[in-house]
């Protein structure tokens, strides 16, 4: 498999001879204002320019949207990919509001979903604490987030958590799934009043610590205005917890083969 990191939980990932674009947000630069009620909100979104043309984003068999947040699926990539290319989404909901996009070609990922020799399997997550989601209107800001397992005969497993905190349905799909490769949201990104709503650093050892086999990417880092956890902060952490042998954190554009 080859995973480029694009921006943010954006990558173009190579696997089973399929080309798949994960969570598109293709607006440019400080398109967006930054998120209110979070952190930072003053910084607009993304941060970041795209570092690839956007010929190559759209250049893929498929389109995977684990929801359908603004920094995930934003109104750059409803307008600029084919309302033809095929979309998988996490729920009704999401496919509903995709449909009226003008999207014909949807799919909804469950627990074994086939795209050729590929096996795409729907994980669950948690977007934020107990907390948050107590409260109804938080709740719904906050929504549903799934994560993906990609497995195929000639390739190891791929396991993308999502936009999640570590909660059971994590360890879940780690213990059942036994991933060789992990791709974490570790960017730390926080809300005010509620605290962190996606992994951070020690998110990221839980995950070394319960799968040691596994090596670990991390992405949706420095891209949005409330992701706190940066690059050099994270490679800190786990080099000096002796796992960063482990642990990938790719620069934009850059690809790793795993």
């Amino acid at each position: 498999m080859n995973i480029t990191q694009i921006r943010n939980a954006t990558q173009l990932i190579t696997y089973g001879g399929k080309r798949f674009l994960i969570d598109p947000l293709l607006a440019e630069k400080e398109a967006y204002p930054g998120f209110a009620g979070s952190v930072r909100a003053e910084l607009r979104n993304p941060r970041t320019d795209l570092p690839v043309p956007l010929a190559t984003l759209l250049a893929v068999d498929a389109v995977i949207v684990t929801h359908t947040h603004a920094d995930h699926w934003d109104a750059a990539a409803a307008a600029l990919i084919p309302t033809s290319m095929p979309v998988f989404v996490q729920n009704a909901s999401d496919e509903n509001l995709l449909r009226g996009q003008g999207f014909t070609h949807l799919c909804l990922l469950e627990e074994c979903t086939a795209f050729g020799d590929i096996t795409l399997s729907k994980t669950d997550g948690q977007h934020g604490p107990d907390e948050a989601y107590a409260n109804p209107q938080l709740a719904a800001r906050l929504g549903d987030a799934c994560g993906v397992v990609f497995t195929h005969p000639q390739e190891k497993t791929l396991y993308l958590a999502g936009d999640t905190l570590w909660v059971p349905a994590v360890e879940v799909a780690l213990r059942r799934y036994q991933p060789e490769v992990v791709v974490l949201n570790a960017g730390w990104a926080h809300i005010i009043g509620v605290g962190p709503i996606i992994m951070g650093a020690e998110e990221v050892f839980k995950t070394h610590r319960l799968v040691p086999q596994a090596q670990i990417v991390a992405t949706h880092m420095e891209a949005l205005n409330h992701c706190l956890l940066t690059r050099a902060a994270l490679r800190e952490y786990v080099d000096a917890n002796q796992f960063g042998e482990q642990v990938f954190i790719p620069q934009d554009g850059e690809a790793l083969t795993f």
